[in-house]
Formats: C-alpha cells, structure tokens, sequence
C-alpha cells in the first residue's frame, strides 16, 4: 500500500490525462511523446542526462517548506524610506485583484473589446496620475521608479528643443538628492546612448549650454522639501527640460510639480495599498506635459468608440511600437505593472481624495509629534520642512547604542552617516508604534519617556510643509473617485469589470509567444504572508534569510535548466533581460580591449524588442533575413558575420525561432558568431519548448535571458509583472548587474544597477520558485514535452482547413504554430475578422499578424486538456466553414458574422435586427455556447478614431450616462 501525499502538483499542470493522451497521438500520428520529440527536437542539441533538480514536492508540502522559509524572514518595523514603504492594502482589493484568477490571469489588452475591464481600471490610473502631477497625460504604468526616471532621461534627450541640438547638448543634470540607486540606473542607461550623467547640487546649478535635462527629487531623498520653483525656471529659460521624482501620495498635501513648471513626474505608486514585497513588483507612474504624448515610453489607454459609436477603451498610439519601428522604437519597454496599477487606481477609488488627503495628513502629523518628542530627549532635526521623513542628528557616541537599542525593538532606520539617521514614516504607523521609535532614543540617552505625552505633544505639533508649496488645486473630481466608499460597492464595481475582461479562468488564451499557462494557486498563495509581502527591499541582509535562501536555489534552478554558469534575478521584466544580457556582453568586449564591437545581428524574425534594446545598449542593429521557410539564410548569415567580423558584438536569436520551429542550424550560427569573437545572445521568450529536453547553454548561447511570466508560470496580470532574469556562461558572469544598496549582487567587474531594488520585483521569484519545486527534474520536462504535444494536436487537427506557415524537417512545429490566412483577403476577409470573431466563441484570438502580417500564431500551453483543446478546433473550423460560405456568395462579402464580430447582447437584444444572418449564428455558433456564454460588453473598437481624437483620462461620466461618444465632444475634451 502506497502512504505517499497525493496531491502532486504535475498532474494539475499538465492538461491532458493519460486517457487523452493516447487519442491525441492518434491524430498526430506517432506512437508516443518520445516519438514526437524525436521528429521536433535535432538530435544534435538534446540533453543526454536529467536535469539536476530537487525532487517534487507535493503542494502541501511546498506551502509547508514556504512555511519554513517564511520564518527565516523578520518583519522589522522599516522606517528607511528611500521610496519604498509599508502600507495598508484594503482586504477588497486584495482578495478581489490581488488573489482573483480574474484579474492576475488577463493577458495584456492588445484585444480591446474583450479587455474593458481592465482598461477602464487603467484609464482610472491615468486619471489619478494626471490629477496628482498636475500634468495632463499620464501613461498607464512603467516598471519602477529608478527605471522611469532613466526613460524620463532619454525622452528628454529624444525631444531636445533645435537650440539644445545646435549647441550639442548631451548632458544630464540629476541632483544628488535623488535616490542613489536611481542615480546609479541613469548612469547605466546613459553611457551606451552617449549622454554624460553628472550630480550635483540642485540649490547651485547652473544650467549651462551642455545641458538638456535635469531630474529633481521632490521631497529629497533626505525627506525636507525644497522649493524648486526658480530652478525650474532658470532651466526653462535655457531649455533646459526638467523631469521630478516626486512622492505620489505626498502630492495630496504638496503643490504637484506640474504645476511649477516640471515637463515630466514620475515615481512610484507603491505606497497606494501595493506592499513593499522586498522590491516589488510595484507600478511606476509617469506623466508628460500635453506636448509630449506622443512621445511618452509605455502603453497608453485611450478612449475610443466602438461599431455601435458607444464608447470603448483601448491601447493608443505606439502600443507595440518596438514591432514596427524596432531599433528606431523610443524605448524598448512592453511590460507594465498592470495588476499593481490596478490596484493603485483602487486605492484611490476606495479612499476619495479626502480619504487620501487624510491619510497624508495623519502621516505629517505623527512625524511633526515624532520631531516634538525627540527634540524633547535632546535630539535635532535638520529638516526645515517635509511631508513624512525626518533627518535625526544622533552623533557618533549614541549611534551604536542607538543602533542596538533599534534592534532591541525590532526597528529599522536609514543610517545616512556616522552621526545621522532618517526616519520615514506610513499610514501603518500607530501610536503605539511611534512610541516604540521615542522609546529607542530615550533609552539611547538614558531618558524616561511617558506614553501619555504623544497625545499632547501631537496636540502642539506645528505643521511642517512649506506655505509657498501647499497645494491649492483640486484633484480626483471624476464621480468613479467619489462613489465607491462602502466594501459592498467596492466589490461590485471590481467584480463589474472583472465580468468585462476574458481571463484564463474563464478559457483557454490560445497566444503564440506568450505562453498563457495555469498559474498555480499554491505557488501564489505565500506571496500575501507578511513574511514575504511586507520586507523592504534595503533592510539588514540578516532578516531576510528566507528570501536568500530562495534567491540562491532559484539562480541555481535556472543556471542547470538553461545550462549556464550564473544568474542575475535583478531584471524586472523580458525587455529588461534584454537590455541587461547585451549591456554584459558589451561590458565584456570593452574589458577585453575591444570596444569597436558595436554590431548586433538580429535575424528579420525576431521579437521587436530585440533591436529596440540593442540600440539601447548602444549596439548597431544589422539585419539576419530569414528564408522562405522562416529560418535563418545561412549563406547571408555567414556573409554578414564576416563583413562585421572585427565589429561584431553578437547575434540576438530567438530559440525555437519565433516562427515555432527547432532551426537545424542553430548550432552553425553560434559557431560563426564565435569564430568571429562575438557572443550568442539568446532570447528565452520561447524556453516553454526547451526545458529538460536542450537548453541555451547546450545549443552553444552566451547569455539568455527568461521571461518568468511565460515558461516559468508568473501570471501575466493584464499586462504586469514580469520578471527577465539572464543567465551567463561563466567568462560573463563578472560582469552582472550591481547595486549600490547590496553587496549580495553582481559580479567582480558589475555593470550599473538596471533596476531599483537589488532582485528586482522580488516577491514575484517565489512563484518560479514553487513551479520548480513542485513539478522537480521529470514535471518540468514533461511540461515541454506536453507544451510540444499540445501544438502539434491543434496543428494536426486544422491542417486540412488552414494552411500552417512553418514547420520543421518533419513536418513538426514546436510549441506554437502560424496559420497563415493571407489567402482569405481576397474574399475580404481580413486575420482581425478572424481574431473578433473567435471573441463570439469565448476565446482570446492567438497573437494577430505577428511575426507574420495575415497571420495568426497559436500557443496552447502544456496546461489545456483535450476538451479545451477541441473546443478551440471547433470554434475555427467553424468560422473556416463561414469563410468558405463568404467565398461561395452565401453569405454576404460585407454584412457577415466575421466582419461584425464581436456581437454584443445588446445587439442581439436589440428590437430590430437588420443583418442577412440570424441573430442565433451571430450569438451562438457552437451549441455549447448556450451553456456558458462569454458577451463582449463592445463591439469592434475603432482604433483609427481613438488615435485622432485622443482621451486618455476618464471623460466626463455624461458620455457614459448618454452612451454617444461623438467626435465633437471627444475633441472638446481632449
């Protein structure tokens, strides 16, 4: 009798049962999974060993060792600021986004009409971001607030006025009361790009001829709070553009930097109910003056109509703009923080401004009672002003005993020096908690101290703000900021447009390069225990054990799947690991005494990101073309290679290709990138077919980068988090990134920081960390093999109705696959009626038009069973079955269910019904659909109008009450 746990975690991962299994071999044609392999995978490159991993534990077991790892962590009181702060997340918002499938398992709102929920969440964001700056447009996230500031920096290079131009202006002024790990971002950031970072002193700079910019703090990173009015006015005067990282929450009380001449505000929206989750993930914000929005880094929601003129939410301007302009892209971001910007925008929603406001008030009042105390025990307070931070002077004879004292009671200052510490406080401080902080500097100096003289002294305590920066102007007036006080409405509005969003707990998201699979609720659970969620990200090594613990098994886990030495978990999204794996290669040639190695050779194939983050690097893109069969022409592949060959960096290479198939050839091309001494690249976005059966290391990569929210199970959350962690062989691991605020990162010879906290968005690592253990050395394998399983089925079974564009030697794809519908268009057919219509039948359309215009690129993940897998076959031989009749005149070229999709239930309820085929065909294709039917809450959104009449902030809640959206009003409003 076997006494094993039963609650194996590969069996719930993994779709398809063993029952089905053996049908869907049938239809491929093979005899087993190995057989399928065999005829996918090249000989030449499969691993000859198991990887070396833990054994799987089973989900109890893993939330009992999480348990165990969680209590190696100590969740001091953290008063060090630094951007980053405890805060209270109301239980709505948590258990209702932060824990709800329905919201953290939406893909990124590429296909508006069946993402509204999530948009209008977003627009709400912008809203709350353009009120609170005081600047008119604001994008709908970034990924934190050291890398906003560097994208902050290269808009402002980008859009230098003609006089900055003329006079070769490519220096950047940062004061040195900026954050030093932001400092340390823009300095890497610049280098490649040219532009000189110099720090210094915001109350003497002189904005001379060589400077175009200048980033300002506000409040400094030392918590007092300057008055940079005539500053920014001598920079205006000489064109000089002036961005601020500026505290959202103290704008509330503080005159927005919008309003005194600031260009661009950006920061961190982390303290709007996000937890600190030892670095994140956490949304940054950011917003431009109106000149500059169509310049602005990031995605930006705007408002649009729909087929029925009502109006509708959608991405405007450059959404996805690194795929069609690539190395000319303004910045290679495509990665939000999506789930946390949501959740800001909720915060807000459920405080008001006058619950934001006092919230901002009661936290200046406890640190105007604090300053009373200590000044009481003899202590002095250097700042003349600040909103929530103070700048003790203890001196060099009480700061170790100070420093003891604090340990004693669980508390962790800044310690700037010998002689001073910073103590920034939260709305989680209570009373009792401030107590706890007068008490360490009592006992410091042998002082008695009495509970009761906080009331009175916070009964004194003088405001300390300055009057000539109070803020006068109002901000969140849109009535969504005004009716949602209770819990029971706040749950109803989340739940109203979580019910106008597809998830994946509603169907399967069938995205080529994606990889939407199941995001396990047990590797999630531990990221809402304090032992994880509320560590700051610069607190003492010594109390986050647990976390380093998971931080080295994890670097180790993914050094053995991808075959190489050394792992960064510092990058905090795919695009970042882009960047940072090329800035290493770059570091590495430099060092060798080779800095004319500029080139990068990018196949014509590859994901948009690839050019765009090699001109950031500072690398000269030169172009791969690709064959008729998608694969790399090795013939001008050589030519190139050798053209470049005392100039080239490397190759930038998507494996398998991002056309879905195992190239034979890729081993050839990474020897004669090496021959020519540069270094492979390798892009992880497809390592979902790679995993235990041949890894970057094996093929002959250099470095990698993996996205963590595609192979390694990290939900994709609207749009964000991610995580790009690279991988290095060995003669690149010196040179990973650093930060100036741990010695536990980076190599001997690191690059710059390229992210704010040290790991990067670190609570998020311990949902790899689970997918990993759980599935151990033969589950993450069989992920892989099922993965390839799972495409091949669906390749299989539409072969006969669509023509598959790509495929391997034997007629295999890898874990996606292209049909091509090109051919359609000359029925008027187009890939995007395809895309809308499949809405009708409760599906997510594949990846549209990409890499392929007319295409679309299918990935079903190993996680779907046969039956989902069936019902997507259905749903697209059925519209093949409408296709035909279009092209047969049975059904009209114009007025048909593919170019009206998708149908709304308004529309199907409407009293009058005008088209030439039945509401039942417009609604319910497949019987099943009767059953559990998903409605579009739109119709098809006109992308078109949105971008000539750009709304990016809620409008006017009578456009909403009416239901017309004219072009008239949306002009007025813009």
């Amino acid at each position: 009798m076997k006494l094993d746990l039963t609650d194996h975690y590969q069996r719930r991962h993994i779709g398809p049962g063993p029952a089905e299994l053996q049908a869907m071999l049938r239809v491929i044609g093979v005899a087993s999974v190995e057989e399928l392999v065999a005829q996918t995978v090249p000989r030449s490159i499969r691993l000859d060993r198991q990887l070396e991993l833990p054994e799987a534990l089973s989900e109890s077991e893993f939330l009992q060792e999480m348990r165990r790892l969680a209590s190696k962590n100590s969740v001091y009181k953290s008063y060090i600021g630094l951007g980053v702060y405890d805060c209270i997340t109301p239980s709505v918002i948590q258990r209702n986004i932060f824990e709800n499938p329905g919201w953290y398992t939406q893909y990124t709102p590429y296909q508006a009409e069946i993402s509204q929920g999530r948009l209008e969440a977003l627009l709400n964001f912008q809203t709350m971001i353009a009120d609170l700056t005081g600047l008119p447009v604001a994008n709908a996230s970034l990924l934190d607030e050291a890398t906003a500031a560097a994208e902050a920096m290269t808009l402002l290079h980008r859009i230098r006025s003609p006089e900055c131009v003329q006079r070769g202006a490519h220096t950047f002024f940062a004061a040195d009361s900026c954050y030093a790990h932001t400092i340390d971002v823009l300095r890497g950031r610049a280098e490649p790009l040219g532009i000189e970072v110099v720090v210094g002193d915001a109350s003497t700079f002189d904005p001379t001829d060589r400077f175009f910019g200048a980033l300002l703090q506000y409040p400094s990173e030392d918590g007092s709070t300057p008055d940079y009015r005539a500053l920014v006015g001598r920079c205006r005067a000489r064109s000089v553009r002036v961005a601020v990282a500026a505290d959202l929450l103290s704008l509330t009380l503080l005159a927005p930097p919008g309003e005194w001449g600031a260009e661009v505000v950006l920061g961190s929206a982390q303290r709007f109910g996000v937890a600190p989750g030892y670095g994140g993930p956490h949304a940054a914000f950011f917003a431009v003056a109106a000149e500059h929005q169509r310049a602005m880094p990031g995605r930006l929601v705007g408002v649009s109509v729909d087929a029925h003129g009502k109006p509708a939410c959608r991405l405007a301007l450059q959404t996805r703009e690194q795929h069609i302009r690539r190395e000319k892209a303004t910045s290679n971001i495509c990665t939000a923080q999506a789930l946390l910007a949501i959740m800001a925008s909720m915060y807000a929603i459920y405080h008001g401004p006058d619950g934001l406001r006092q919230i901002s008030e009661r936290i200046h009042g406890l640190a105007s009672t604090l300053e009373a105390a200590l000044s009481s025990l003899g202590f002095r307070q250097l700042n003349e002003s600040y909103f929530d931070t103070l700048l003790v002077e203890v001196g060099a004879d009480n700061m170790a005993r100070l420093l003891a004292e604090a340990e004693n009671a669980a508390v962790n200052f800044r310690i700037y020096d010998e002689q001073r510490v910073g103590i920034s406080l939260d709305e989680t401080v209570s009373i009792w908690d401030l107590d706890v902080i007068i008490q360490v500097f009592a006992r410091t100096v042998g002082e008695q101290w009495g509970f009761e003289r906080i009331e009175e002294l916070a009964a004194a305590a003088p405001r300390r703000l300055p009057d000539t920066l109070m803020r006068n102007s109002s901000y969140l007036q849109h009535p969504v900021f005004h009716s949602h006080r209770s819990e029971t409405q706040m749950m109803r509005y989340i739940r109203k447009l979580e019910g106008r969003d597809l998830a994946l707990n509603q169907s399967m998201i069938p995205l080529g390069s994606c990889t939407m699979k199941l995001n396990a609720a047990t590797a999630m659970i531990p990221l809402s225990w304090p032992e994880f969620a509320r560590l700051h990200p610069f607190a003492p090594a010594d109390q986050a054990h647990g976390y380093l613990e998971i931080f080295e098994d994890l670097q180790q886990y993914l050094a053995e799947i991808t075959g190489l030495a050394a792992v960064s978990l510092q990058p905090n999204s795919g695009a970042q690991g882009e960047y940072s794996g090329l800035l290493v290669i770059r570091a590495y040639h430099r060092d060798r005494g080779e800095p004319q190695r500029n080139v990068a050779l990018i196949p014509s194939s590859a994901h948009g990101t690839n050019p765009a983050s090699a001109a950031m690097a500072g690398f000269e893109v030169v172009v791969a073309p690709c064959d008729s069969l998608g694969n790399i022409d090795m013939e001008q592949f050589r030519q190139r290679a050798e053209q470049y060959a005392q100039r080239l960096a490397c190759v930038m290479v998507t494996y398998p290709s991002t056309h879905g198939v195992f190239e034979e050839q890729i081993q050839e091309v990474c020897r004669i990138v090496h021959s020519f001494g540069g270094q492979v690249y390798m892009d992880g976005a497809n390592m979902n077919a790679q995993v235990g059966l041949t890894s970057p290391g094996r093929i002959g990569a250099d470095v990698c980068h993996l996205n963590l929210h595609k192979t390694f199970s990290i939900p994709h959350g609207g749009g964000g988090p991610g995580m790009g962690p690279i991988c290095v062989a060995e003669h690149l691991e010196p040179y990973l990134p650093g930060h100036v605020q741990s010695d536990r990162v980076g190599g001997e010879r690191a690059i710059p920081a390229v992210a704010g906290a040290p790991w990067g968005s670190a609570s998020i690592l311990l949902i790899s960390y689970g997918y990993i253990r759980m599935l151990g050395a033969v589950g993450v394998t069989e992920a892989t093999r099922y993965a390839i399983l799972n495409a091949n089925y669906l390749k299989s079974r539409l072969q006969r109705s669509y023509d598959t564009l790509y495929a391997g030697e034997q007629g295999r794809v890898a874990h996606e696959l292209i049909l091509d519908l090109r051919a359609f268009k000359k029925f008027g057919i187009e890939v995007e009626d395809v895309a809308k219509r499949l809405i009708d039948y409760g599906f997510h359309a594949p990846t549209m038009s990409w890499p392929v215009p007319g295409t679309l690129m299918i990935e079903p993940t190993e996680s779907e069973p046969r039956e989902e897998l069936d019902r997507f076959v259905r749903a697209m031989l059925s519209i093949r079955d409408e296709i035909q009749a279009v092209q047969e005149g049975s059904l009209d070229a114009v007025d048909n269910p593919l170019k009206n999709a998708p149908h709304t239930a308004l529309a199907i309820a409407a009293s009058e019904w005008t088209h030439a085929y039945s509401r039942e065909q417009a609604a319910f294709p497949d019987a099943a659909l009767r059953e559990n039917k998903f409605w579009s809450p739109v119709g098809r959104v006109d992308n078109v109008y949105g971008d000539r009449n750009l709304v990016c902030s809620c409008p006017p809640v009578e456009d909403y009450v009416e239901q017309e959206f004219s072009a008239a009003s949306a002009k007025s409003m813009h």
